[in-house]
């Protein structure tokens, strides 16, 4: 039997012309376009967190209407559901393609500067793109560099294509990638900066302004702009009030992201062998949902490509679960919490695991201290996600492990940042976990957290200490040694036990994993009172211990933990 011959996983690879003439795996959503063309209104807003394949989409829909690409079409689409049902639109535009990543926003001046150049920049090159059919393009590209046109190089682009009596699709990817940017500044600059460039004259509106008349003109016939906020649609409403917003369309909550059948075919296409996967990939990578009827929730595909490609390389899971370019999005998280409304309502959504709001579809900078504001940013920032109607709001939810770990982070340094005498000794915190996993000792692990962490609290988060807080802080002091995967509010079936240590799929000679019930007494409680929340988590433990999940277990060590004010704890250990 001849042996399969697998595909290349396309980990880090957003060329479709590539993935596809160079055996890459490529999952199709290519009837996405036939269901985007259909749409009434020909200019289109849709935007996705991060890292969700979007720029694999727009480079599908670049090469499908390019008009330069005609003769490419059956070997790029012929396999895909595109290819056996083309639409009366394929290979007739010019594609004008604008990325506004990386743009200078250290000042105005720079960044129109900045901006201005990309613009003309990506003009020049669609006129020698476009040479062939472009009367004179010689001359219009000798125009540009010569005058600096800025703005004014979109109408040099229009009147060559009217010419050449061809029309345009306008793609824009990373609209507001500079509006992030400035938001993350965090200060009064980025806030006025960003009013400055959008404002009635700024050359942000100047630039969606000119693209809004060519489509009024029908030169432009199609427009599609993405990005990961709404956040410039509010302010941007006058100078583009032309594009239907599709994000929470629940036809469109697939189209970019990996369905659950979408992952295994590509496991099948790209050879990855399943009996090195031993983490619950659902529980880690998938969970989001963009309507509250959309057919499925999906996994963050960076994340799952990130996984396989380790498998595949190493022949074992990776070292880091949790893909470190996720990393990046700490640093957005810090910026919108500089303020104290923010910081409150990120710490309880972490601790209730969730909150109920609202998505609003667009909204202004000004507008980020509200809580349905900010919260309708972390949604759109793929940190929130639905789980479920709660009568007219809806309840939002962390989406997955890989998530929770980064308001864990979050959580863990404004926690030190408000108690300069927390420190972290990695050593003897690593000596500790190990005596846990190891040695069965608990004892040793809670006293350095105790002596640690919780005794140098400053007054501010002890305002916030409760059991769902200590939770929290355990959780990130686990995640850091990667001896274990810790879990919150495990599902023991009955119950939620509030911690899981669950050993690290690398680490199989861990002889202990734990189940830890936290309960919590204020500063000169009564004996009484302690006993009675002990026995409370023994009872708990005991059911957790009998459920089919956990039962029978020899490597499986349980304990309530009572802790007393800042600086006591008591430990029970169930045998």
């Amino acid at each position: 039997m001849e042996e399969k011959k697998y595909k290349r996983l396309p980990y880090g690879n957003s060329d479709f012309r590539r993935i596809i003439r160079e055996n890459y795996a490529y999952v199709d959503k290519t009837m996405y376009i036939e269901m985007l063309e259909n749409e009434i209104n020909p200019n289109q807003f849709f935007i996705r967190p991060r890292k969700f394949g979007k720029s694999l989409f727009f480079m599908t829909l670049w090469y499908y209407y390019d008009l330069n690409r005609l003769d490419e079409f059956e070997t790029l689409f012929g396999d895909l559901y595109i290819g056996k049902h083309p639409t009366p639109e394929r290979n007739s535009y010019a594609i004008l393609h604008f990325d506004f990543s990386g743009l200078d926003t250290s000042g105005e001046q720079e960044f129109v500067k900045s901006f201005s150049g990309g613009v003309e920049l990506t003009i020049r090159s669609f006129i020698y793109t476009y040479r062939s059919i472009i009367p004179d393009s010689a001359a219009l590209i000798q125009r540009i560099d010569q005058t600096h046109p800025g703005n004014s190089a979109l109408q040099i682009a229009f009147e060559a294509i009217n010419a050449a009596g061809k029309n345009i699709y306008v793609i824009i990817d990373e609209y507001d990638h500079f509006a992030n940017d400035l938001i993350a500044m965090g200060n009064r600059l980025g806030k006025d900066l960003y009013k400055t460039v959008i404002a009635a004259n700024g050359i942000v509106r100047d630039f969606y302004e000119r693209v809004k008349d060519g489509a009024k003109s029908s030169i432009v016939s199609r427009t599609f702009i993405t990005g990961i906020s709404p956040v410039m649609l509010d302010d941007l409403t006058s100078g583009y009030n032309i594009a239907t917003i599709l994000t929470l369309n629940p036809k469109y909550n697939e189209m970019m992201g990996f369905t659950q059948e979408e992952v295994e075919w590509l496991m099948k296409e790209t050879g990855v062998n399943p009996d090195y996967i031993t983490i619950d990939m659902e529980a880690y990578y998938n969970g989001y949902l963009f309507h509250k009827n959309g057919a499925h929730t999906v996994y963050n595909p960076a994340m799952v490509l990130y996984f396989f490609s380790q498998i595949i390389e190493f022949r074992q899971p990776p070292e880091y679960i949790i893909d470190l370019n996720l990393r990046t999005d700490y640093g957005r998280l810090q910026k919108l919490t500089q303020n104290d409304r923010n910081r409150e309502t990120l710490i309880r959504i972490v601790k209730e695991d969730g909150i109920i709001a609202e998505i609003l579809q667009k909204f202004s900078i000004d507008m980020l201290s509200d809580d349905d504001y900010f919260v309708s940013l972390l949604f759109y920032m793929g940190l929130l996600t639905i789980k479920e109607p709660h009568l007219f709001q809806l309840k939002l939810g962390i989406p997955n492990y890989s998530i929770k770990t980064l308001y864990w982070e979050y959580l863990m340094r404004l926690t030190r940042e408000n108690s300069p005498d927390m420190n972290i000794e990695s050593q003897p915190l690593n000596e500790a976990i190990y005596a846990l996993a190891m040695e069965a000792d608990l004892e040793r692990f809670i006293a350095y957290i105790s002596e640690h962490a919780f005794s140098k609290l400053s007054d501010h988060d002890l305002r916030q200490f409760d059991e769902k807080y200590i939770q929290i802080l355990l959780l990130a002091y686990l995640f850091m040694s990667k001896t274990y995967v810790p879990m919150s509010e495990y599902e023991a079936v009955p119950g939620r036990a509030d911690i899981y240590l669950q050993r690290s799929p690398l680490l199989p000679q861990i002889k202990y994993e734990w189940v830890l019930e936290l309960k919590y007494c204020k500063a000169g409680a009564k004996e009484s009172e302690i006993a009675a929340k002990r026995n409370e988590g023994l009872e708990q433990i005991r059911q957790y211990l009998a459920s089919d999940r956990l039962k029978d277990r020899s490597d499986l060590k349980a304990a309530v933990i009572v802790f007393i004010g800042k600086n006591k704890y008591r430990i029970k250990q169930c045998e």
